[in-house]
């Protein structure tokens, strides 16, 4: 390995190692503890160290958002039996997508919440932030002619239920049923 692999290496490291310690940081005390100076302390390197790898703190919530879409795509197409009715298959998805907002707060809200950067529906979206997409579409579109219109608007939905119950400001009691609405609505649409 030459000197330029292995200082590359050594580069993709640090910045890994920035974006665990925000990760790490956010669940464990809120995105508002997460800042360049508290990050440059937790992973013992300098300030200077991490504009190197990160414009500003957007940036590594961008980044730390990249690796929850990575996950969250993945999961929801986990969520799906292989032989799920397409109805039971919306509502696995719908299921999973909540679940992944409850389990994990301060990712989600990197990924939705804050500004990061990240662009969707747009040229240049990162193709993991598709795949999650893709993901939701891909049970949203046997009900419907318009899947994007579609998916875009089961997005919305979910994104509404888990932010609205993430803030106590509807009964958590209820997720299940709210589900089952949503599903009718998705499942009937034409």
């Amino acid at each position: 390995m030459g000197i330029s692999e292995r200082k590359e290496r050594e580069r993709a490291e640090r910045e890994q190692r920035i974006i665990v310690a925000a990760r790490m940081l956010a669940e464990r005390d809120g995105w508002a503890s997460v800042t360049v100076r508290r990050l440059a302390q937790e992973i013992e390197y300098s300030q200077p160290v991490l504009y190197a790898h990160f414009e500003n703190r957007d940036a590594i919530v961008g980044a730390v958002a990249l690796e929850g879409f990575a996950e969250l795509g993945p999961a929801l197409r986990a969520s799906v039996a292989r032989d799920a009715t397409p109805a039971e298959a919306i509502e696995a998805v719908a299921t999973a997508y909540l679940e992944f907002a409850f389990e994990r707060p301060a990712l989600y809200e990197a990924m939705f919440v804050l500004p990061s950067g990240l662009r969707f529906a747009k040229s240049d979206t990162p193709q993991v932030l598709r795949d999650g997409f893709g993901a939701m579409m891909a049970v949203v579109e046997p009900f419907c002619a318009d899947p994007e219109i579609a998916t875009e608007s089961f997005w919305a939905a979910l994104h509404g239920l888990a932010e609205l119950e993430r803030h106590g400001r509807i009964r958590a009691a209820f997720r299940g049923e709210r589900v089952k609405y949503i599903v009718s609505i998705f499942a009937n649409v034409s």
